[in-house]
């Protein structure tokens, strides 16, 4: 897992398992966020809410006594180990002024927008419910489709909460999740082919792809990507109502996720892709937002916007990377089709867009 830490003393799952609300998190979440929770070490008389912005996360304490004063003047002493300990250290709610390490301490760190996200997806994808049916309705166990839906827990929660999914409303993601159907393939096994109708969005739950494209015919497929798991592909074609632009193929057996056109429209483009006019996007280009022109580099070179950069909608993966993830972008075209493409796949990699609408 890239997100793993490669000198750092990770925190035992089975330690993060008393926690709560961590306890409550899915087999799936507790192995993502052991992966990345790191013991901290702090010395005795250091105050450790002081060493990080607390608003933003919770502070377990895992080992020592930690004492505490509140805004009232109380004090307590937190030993780790206890009930009380079983949660995190709570400046806001509690009211806490500050507080000080009584004995070394070890403590961990974690994001609550994490911790929230992880808990959003378990429950919408119905992890914890009583024996994967109900529980306010009786309903009965999980056939074969409810029990695909509890394995979407597997997403991983770092992109959920970067990427495309983290723009979409609750409610499309748990209306996704019933019509994501599953589709186990083959090493060999072409998923689509470019220049064919877009029909499906696919993600991979297991397995490697390959992407490649004809440039030349007369020419073998350049091979432009190897994607694997956690992967997407095949939205460009739906978001631009056009045509393939690649072909896919697997290169291992595997297992996809798909969801046909009209899904993926109503459930992920309508919300993620936003329109703005151009005095709107003047406003933003006058406050730091990037006009981006994703049309072909021949189509920029003879008439462009002023202050618009070219980042052809068929390299903008490539491109991606020296994008500004705290900029705001503002993605064109000639029609607003490949723009519209543009704006989604940029969201896949965390960056805000908005298409530029056409006159």
């Amino acid at each position: 897992m890239d997100n793993k830490p490669s000198k750092a003393e990770l925190v035992d799952k089975a330690m993060l398992a008393k926690f709560e609300p961590i306890a409550k998190l899915s087999p799936n979440r507790l192995n993502e966020l052991a992966d990345v929770c790191i013991v901290e070490h702090v010395s005795k008389d250091l105050d450790p809410t002081r060493m990080s912005d607390v608003e933003m996360q919770a502070i377990y304490l895992l080992k020592g006594d930690l004492g505490i004063r509140y805004e009232n003047g109380n004090k307590v002493i937190l030993r780790a180990g206890t009930t009380a300990a079983k949660y995190p250290v709570d400046t806001g709610r509690l009211k806490i002024r500050d507080t000080i390490a009584l004995t070394p301490l070890e403590v961990t760190r974690i994001d609550l927008d994490l911790i929230d996200i992880m808990m959003t997806w378990d429950q919408i994808s119905g992890y914890g419910s009583k024996s994967g049916g109900d529980i306010a309705t009786g309903a009965p166990s999980v056939d074969a489709k409810q029990e695909f839906k509890l394995d979407a827990a597997s997403f991983n929660a770092f992109k959920l909460q970067n990427g495309v999914f983290s723009k979409v409303p609750p409610a499309n993601i748990e209306a996704m999740l019933g019509r994501l159907m599953p589709m186990k393939v083959h090493a060999g096994q072409v998923i689509v082919t470019q220049g064919q109708e877009g029909d499906y969005y696919y993600l991979i739950k297991e397995g490697t792809a390959i992407v490649s494209r004809i440039k030349d015919p007369s020419q073998p497929p350049v091979v432009l990507a190897e994607i694997s798991h956690g992967a997407a592909f095949g939205e460009e074609a739906l978001a631009s109502d056009t045509k393939r632009n690649a072909t896919v193929t697997m290169k291992t057996d595997g297992e996809l996720l798909r969801l046909n056109k009209q899904d993926f429209i109503n459930l992920l483009k309508a919300p993620i892709v936003n329109y703005v006019n151009r005095k709107t996007a003047d406003e933003k280009i006058s406050q730091g937002a990037q006009l981006l022109d994703v049309r072909f580099a021949s189509e920029y070179q003879y008439q462009h916007l002023d202050g618009a950069t070219n980042a052809p909608l068929h390299e903008l993966r490539k491109i991606v990377p020296t994008l500004d993830k705290g900029k705001e972008y503002i993605v064109y075209c000639q029609t607003g089709r490949r723009s519209s493409a543009a704006a989604f796949i940029l969201a896949q990699f965390g960056l805000t867009a908005f298409v530029l609408q056409q006159n």
